[in-house]
């Protein structure tokens, strides 16, 4: 996953950039599905019980558990009889990174991991930062451009990794009616997680963003058409 730390303040050392970077080694040592030996994955080979794993995993469970609660249930990262809480886990990590720069006394800077952005303060002309939403039908072109500080916008979709995303109201169902959805929100953790639910609603998503005070929201359908929430174009930079 492509991180990208840019901080504007001067008091900014090299010792806080390896603080953060070494974070992000850490989430992805614990969390990774992919990694045999990471404690997510032992948890699903029952090699050690959610009671012995670690506070940050207990954590993230009980945030999942929540999410799943305030999505009427499309957020759940059980399936199957295994757990992946990806759809949480990078916005609440990057919150996480840009928290220890806030500690360091760090006002303007941008965390971007994979594609997740946290924007505090202003950039290095002083303007808010900015963040583009790829097209899903042609990943070189940006279809919008947005003007962002003290928030993070998360964007879900398939038209990367496939159908990782699914319903869990209808687990043998892949969703192929909507193939992105950004979300805008306070900060990056909240507007994964809610992005990764809305995403899982299908086109019903756009209208649970709507719904969410302090968030808006951008979707693309498979028939080429956006649709977005009543507060969305304040965010929007026209050239």
């Amino acid at each position: 996953m492509p991180i990208t730390l840019q901080v504007v303040d001067s008091a900014v050392t090299d010792e806080m950039f390896d603080t953060v970077f070494s974070y992000f080694e850490y989430i992805d040592e614990k969390f990774s599905t992919y990694k045999e030996e990471s404690e997510i994955s032992r948890i699903n080979q029952h090699k050690i019980s959610l009671e012995e794993s670690s506070e940050d995993m207990r954590i993230v469970f009980d945030l999942a558990e929540q999410t799943k609660q305030e999505s009427q249930g499309y957020f759940d990262i059980a399936r199957n009889g295994t757990y992946d809480p990806s759809g949480l886990v990078k916005g609440w990590a990057i919150y996480n990174a840009a928290e220890i720069l806030r500690q360091n006394g760090c006002k303007d800077f941008y965390v971007d991991a994979g594609g997740d952005v946290e924007a505090v303060g202003r950039n290095n002309e002083g303007e808010n930062w900015r963040a583009g939403i790829r097209n899903p039908f042609n990943s070189s072109e940006i279809v919008k451009v947005l003007s962002l500080s003290n928030c993070g916008v998360a964007t879900s979709g398939t038209y990367i990794r496939g159908q990782h995303i699914y319903n869990p109201k209808e687990i043998d169902q892949p969703i192929t009616d909507i193939l992105s959805l950004t979300v805008i929100g306070p900060n990056i953790y909240d507007a994964d997680r809610f992005a990764t639910a809305a995403f899982a609603m299908g086109r019903q998503g756009i209208e649970f963003i709507e719904r969410l005070e302090g968030f808006e929201g951008y979707m693309i359908d498979r028939d080429r058409q956006a649709t977005f929430t009543s507060g969305f174009e304040r965010y929007v930079i026209h050239d």
